[in-house]
């Protein structure tokens, strides 16, 4: 048996497990355990009751193979841990599935023709979302402007997001829905793009002033939101995501997973993250009912203080260097963040705030330090979302201050076509610290965003492991001192999330009496050659002991 498989504790329960028969076996891969970020071994794992009976090499396994043992083959590939995904925006995925997408839409002509295909299939008065947009893509082309795609649209509101999602595109047909004028004030912490001539909006509403056309989008019923959520569950599976931190969730949102947990739907484990300013409804929640289960729980609370580089609304000590004088914004006022914060963590609740810019970041450490210096000692776990643009002298303070910085790393390989010209060749040096943060003690937990990025796991551990860009102009990767081992990615990806939602002692390393939630991959990934990483592909989906997905 190797090292590997030789911890004392997984001994002690495989010998407690003796004579107990599996009622699922995987074998004929190497194992990869998550407990460190070294190589797998050959191996074998058995399940017995939902959760891992025994991991080890394959002729200790094979005792526990029975009449009544279902045993499956992992053909050479990887058996591992399976996939958590540390932020999304789950059902919104499950909506965007079924919706227009305009992700790759290469030109403004088709971005619009695809907006007209996608009205035509629609009744007059049915609002068109989604899109996730990307306007980079289409070489100095400027933002999209409503009268785009009005004579298009005539017949139904537009509002598409950018795929940041901090910004988003409304037709005129939304925005007569919503009342916005050219007299409607900008929100603090927002931005509406006004035509000099006019002062009218040209349709383009950033961050807090989204809610001014957000406001007038019905909203979706609960058999609608149970399908989005049902769909996203079956694509989820299909990539081996077995688990996920939903931010910015809604109590709709919570309802749905009850919902589909009580029908015996739910094929992935979810930690849910309800609005930072709405802590003490979150609180008393709780009080009266609990965290939930280890399928649907509350997290704790989400927040905001900037927006997104892409829409220049992340928020930076010094200006964007193609912006004269400009240097973002924050989405809230920091005596807000600060109350918000300080009495969420006095609720006991997990606090988690997006943060992009390097100010961003640096006010959110200055907060969460000042908040455990009042509050005293405890195991809070305080995350970042993104934490993208740092200082220098802002990383080591994630691990100092046991900070988790939950990080998407497919971030990385796109922003990184673009980003230098925003903010300039010396703060890209720190842009996705992933190796300073984790030689400074940092704690990662990896994720996608999705649907601002694709949900797929393994094109995060390519983008973590080569920094290769998706415009091929970095095939040596972009800020290539930043990139991890495989090894490290993955446990991003598997006992990194699970230490960031207090679930280490439940999954995220295939350890007798976790979950057994795990995937096989079809192939090595620890021996591939790095630039083909994102060729694997999932070939089975284990949660709680049951195959949710098989290719």
């Amino acid at each position: 048996m190797s090292r590997r498989f030789s911890v004392p504790g997984l001994l002690l329960m495989c010998l407690a497990a003796c004579g107990r028969k599996a009622d699922l076996v995987i074998t004929g891969g190497v194992v990869w355990t998550g407990l460190s970020s070294g190589e797998p071994q050959p191996g074998a794992v058995a399940v017995r009751g939902g959760r891992i009976l025994a991991v080890g090499d394959t002729a200790a396994v094979r005792r526990y193979v029975g009449g009544e043992t279902q045993v499956l083959s992992a053909r050479g590939g990887l058996i591992m841990p399976g996939f958590s995904d540390g932020h999304t925006h789950f059902i919104n995925g499950g909506f965007q599935l079924a919706s227009v997408d305009l992700r790759d839409a290469a030109t403004p002509q088709e971005f619009i023709r695809r907006l007209k295909a996608y009205a035509q299939k629609l009744k007059p008065g049915e609002w068109i979302t989604g899109g996730d947009w990307d306007h980079t893509l289409w070489k100095g082309a400027p933002l999209p402007r409503r009268e785009w795609i009005d004579s298009v649209t005539p017949n139904n509101p537009v509002f598409v997001d950018r795929l940041d999602g901090h910004e988003a595109l409304a037709n005129s047909a939304a925005i007569r829905a919503a009342g916005v004028t050219k007299d409607t004030p900008t929100p603090l912490g927002g931005e509406i793009l006004r035509d000099p001539r006019t002062g009218e909006p040209i349709g383009i509403f950033k961050d807090q002033a989204l809610g001014l056309i957000g406001k007038a989008v019905p909203e979706p019923g609960p058999e609608q939101r149970d399908s989005a959520l049902a769909r996203a569950l079956a694509y989820a599976a299909s990539l081996g995501v077995t688990a996920t931190s939903h931010v910015s969730a809604s109590w709709a949102d919570r309802a749905s997973y009850r919902r589909l947990e009580k029908a015996g739907r739910m094929t992935l484990r979810v930690a849910l993250y309800l609005d930072l300013s709405d802590w003490r409804a979150v609180a008393d929640t709780i009080r009266r009912s609990g965290l939930g289960d280890d399928w649907v729980k509350i997290g704790g609370l989400k927040g905001y203080v900037d927006g997104s580089a892409g829409s220049r609304t992340a928020y930076f000590f010094e200006p964007y260097a193609d912006s004269a004088g400009y240097a973002g914004l924050m989405q809230h006022a920091e005596p807000d963040l600060r109350s918000w914060v300080g009495n969420g963590d006095s609720a006991g609740l997990q606090v988690t705030v997006h943060a992009i810019g390097d100010r961003a970041n640096a006010i959110i450490l200055d907060i969460y330090d000042s908040v455990a210096r009042v509050h005293g000692a405890r195991d809070r776990r305080f995350r970042v979302e993104h934490a993208q643009h740092l200082r220098p002298q802002d990383i080591p303070r994630f691990g100092r201050l046991g900070v988790i910085a939950s990080m998407q790393p497919y971030h990385a390989i796109d922003d990184g076509r673009w980003v230098e010209g925003r903010i300039g060749p010396v703060r890209i040096k720190t842009t996705y610290a992933f190796r300073t943060l984790l030689d400074t003690g940092a704690k990662l937990g990896f994720g996608s965003d999705w649907t601002v990025a694709p949900l797929d796991p393994i094109l995060g551990v390519y983008a973590a492991v080569t920094r290769r860009t998706l415009d091929g102009k970095h095939p040596n990767g972009w800020v290539p001192e930043q990139k991890i081992t495989v090894g490290e990615a993955l446990r991003g990806y598997t006992e990194g999330n699970a230490y960031a939602t207090f679930n280490e002692g439940k999954w995220g390393t295939l350890a007798p009496g976790y979950y057994a939630d795990l995937v096989v991959v079809d192939r090595n990934l620890f021996t591939v050659p790095p630039d083909s990483l994102d060729r694997a592909r999932v070939s089975y989906t284990i949660v709680g002991g049951k195959v949710v997905y098989h290719k």
